[in-house]
């Protein structure tokens, strides 16, 4: 069944303002991992909506060599969110009326992002600690711009300063159609307990659509999140390297090797149209090894896969782990 027919057959999950968003599943937004090859796959396997890798503003309206890149979308892609940062609101809006020029759906502002070279400049999650900032991002950018802005944010700064339900109350008057919500704090990055309970009480304080997101990584962890929350829809992301069949609801060990097989064939392919041979087999490394993370693969050939410069030599290692 191809997306569209899918989406046809699918009811309204929420919606962002006036965009109806058929699914509860969302590809997260991963800087290196969400381009446009993962995304068209993902989309295809039930995600339902788009995130481009997040962008910087300045490399938005001064240019870089692989903005292009990041910029391109397929229009099956759609609903389609670009997703910026910048710790300069007047330099955001700037970038957000450029990019508007192509026609995304939405466009989101990352408030979440814990990199020190992100945060250390005060974008990302270090814009929670400056909510009058916040406000004014989204107040300039609802007013302006005519199509939807989103934001995903973190809990806080700290442990000392959880702030999430001020921020999700100053996006939403100030004209914010969703939140994302990452449930640790900028302190924590990735590690560390999730609160899934505070995603249910900014569910439980605004109106706006809620994606709660953080440690969600089975089948069984969608069901728990969804229960625990309330939340509108989930957003996955680590967990969907080597596991994009987690938007059609299967866990890893409910799919069968010659569907592995295909479907890394698939992204591989997509990955070389897209970016060209030697580029494409690169930045398909991280991804090679994760699909293939479940089997017993020889350190030697594991090796010269994630080295090969030549697909073929590729498929052919494939076919001794994978048999067609």
């Amino acid at each position: 069944m191809t997306l569209l027919e899918r989406t046809a057959e699918n009811k309204t999950a929420f919606t962002i303002r006036d965009i109806p968003v058929h699914g509860d599943l969302v590809l997260s937004p991963m800087d290196g991992v969400s381009d446009a090859p993962f995304r068209e796959l993902t989309r295809s396997l039930g995600s339902a909506l788009s995130y481009t890798e997040f962008i910087n503003a300045i490399d938005i309206l001064n240019g870089y060599p692989y903005l292009e890149e990041h910029l391109y979308f397929s229009e099956q892609e759609r609903p389609v969110v670009y997703q910026i940062f910048d710790d300069d609101p007047e330099r955001l809006v700037k970038a957000a009326h450029r990019l508007r020029e192509r026609c995304p759906d939405i466009i989101d502002v990352n408030m979440g992002c814990s990199a020190r070279c992100v945060s250390g400049r005060g974008a990302g999650a270090a814009l929670l600690r400056t909510p009058e900032k916040i406000a004014r991002i989204f107040s300039t950018l609802t007013r302006e711009l005519d199509i939807p802005i989103t934001g995903k944010i973190r809990l806080g700064w700290d442990a000392t300063s959880r702030n999430y339900l001020e921020i999700a109350h100053i996006i939403e008057d100030n004209g914010g159609a969703l939140i994302a919500v990452h449930a640790r704090t900028k302190e924590q990055g990735y590690n560390g307990e999730v609160d899934w309970d505070a995603i249910g009480e900014i569910k439980q304080a605004i109106r706006i659509p809620v994606l709660g997101n953080g440690d969600v990584k089975t089948v069984a962890d969608i069901e728990r999140i969804q229960a625990q929350t309330g939340c509108d829809g989930v957003m996955i992301g680590r967990a969907a390297i080597g596991n994009p069949w987690i938007f059609s609801r299967l866990e890893r060990n409910q799919v069968p090797p010659a569907l592995v097989r295909t479907t890394l064939r698939r992204h591989l392919d997509a990955n070389i149209e897209f970016y060209g041979v030697d580029r494409g087999l690169t930045l398909f490394r991280k991804h090679l090894k994760r699909y293939l993370a479940p089997y017993d693969v020889p350190r030697s050939v594991l090796g010269a896969m994630l080295t090969s410069t030549d697909p073929a030599m590729v498929w052919s290692l494939l076919d001794q782990i994978l048999p067609g």
